[in-house]
């Protein structure tokens, strides 16, 4: 059985999303950049989720998003599932768009990992040897500037009807993460931030660049060599003891589930399941047992 997720209101994560074989299936276009911005604020609107950052590189995007509701599955589906519509009908494509494994959901313990992994975000890019600035990206990218402002998506015009039931445009308001004392507070720290990652990146190194980038083809990939991911984590903390103490909580979480699991499936019925239960909670209705 695949390990479930642990969905908990009011938790911040960095959500990451891939490309099948790692092509370049949302290259930056006009297009691309409307349709995903479109359902990104279409997403957050309809399931309360509060987006802090965004970079959609060519394949694979970034999102820092904190989820009130516990919704985040939900809103996942909706994004990963609409653009991949909207995208395959643009590039001719029936395949599925996005690498077999799910979505990546890690979720941050404290401001300083919310910090450390804002400017991951945004230095993606630079980090990549696309380009010498995060601003530099032709693609979807939020400054920390952005932060505490709304940005407004128009419906796009390419496989979206004119008459169909959804809004001719949407507002995505950026938000400061919780944990800040402002927006200022945030916006000022990731600004700093950002910087200094950036130019620590820039250092002694070239960069494909906006042309290049521009004229790569939708199906292709990255030269053979490009370092894979060897973990997926679900939890950051920079603290030692705070990802203890996080990793502990997760476990607690997958053997009560399982217990929870292995007692349903003998037939016994009422029987309650962890607190951040997702799945079986939404479809099936189970009950689970209060926070904390």
């Amino acid at each position: 059985m695949t390990a479930p997720r642990q969905v908990l209101p009011g938790a911040t994560y960095l959500v990451t999303r891939r490309c099948t074989q790692r092509q370049f299936l949302l290259r930056p276009g006009r297009l691309v950049n409307e349709v995903f911005l479109y359902l990104l604020a279409l997403g957050a609107k309809r399931y309360g989720v509060r987006v802090h950052a965004y970079c959609v590189l060519s394949n694979h995007y970034h999102l820092l998003v904190t989820d009130p509701g516990a919704r985040l599955p939900a809103f996942c589906q909706y994004l990963d599932g609409l653009v991949a519509r909207a995208l395959n009908a643009l590039r001719g494509r029936w395949e599925s768009l996005w690498a077999p494994d799910s979505y990546s959901a890690v979720s941050l313990a404290t401001p300083q990992d919310i910090i450390d992994k804002a400017v991951y975000v945004l230095a993606n890019p630079v980090a990549a040897g696309l380009v010498r600035s995060g601003r530099a990206w032709p693609g979807l990218w939020s400054g920390p500037e952005l932060v505490g402002t709304t940005v407004t998506a128009a419906r796009p015009t390419h496989f979206f009807s004119s008459e169909g039931a959804l809004p001719e445009s949407v507002a995505l308001h950026l938000t400061a993460p919780p944990g800040f004392a402002s927006v200022k507070a945030f916006r000022d720290a990731l600004a700093n931030a950002l910087a200094e990652r950036e130019a620590s990146e820039r250092s002694g190194r070239s960069f494909l660049g906006v042309a290049r980038v521009l004229k790569q083809r939708p199906t292709g990939q990255p030269a053979p060599g490009e370092p894979r991911r060897a973990l997926n984590p679900r939890v950051a903390a920079r603290d030692k003891w705070k990802r203890v103490e996080m990793l502990g909580r997760l476990t607690g979480f997958l053997v009560a589930y399982r217990e929870a699991w292995e007692a349903r499936r003998a037939g016994k019925h009422g029987v309650a399941f962890p607190f951040g239960t997702y799945l079986l909670r939404v479809l099936h209705g189970v009950p689970c047992t209060a926070c904390g």
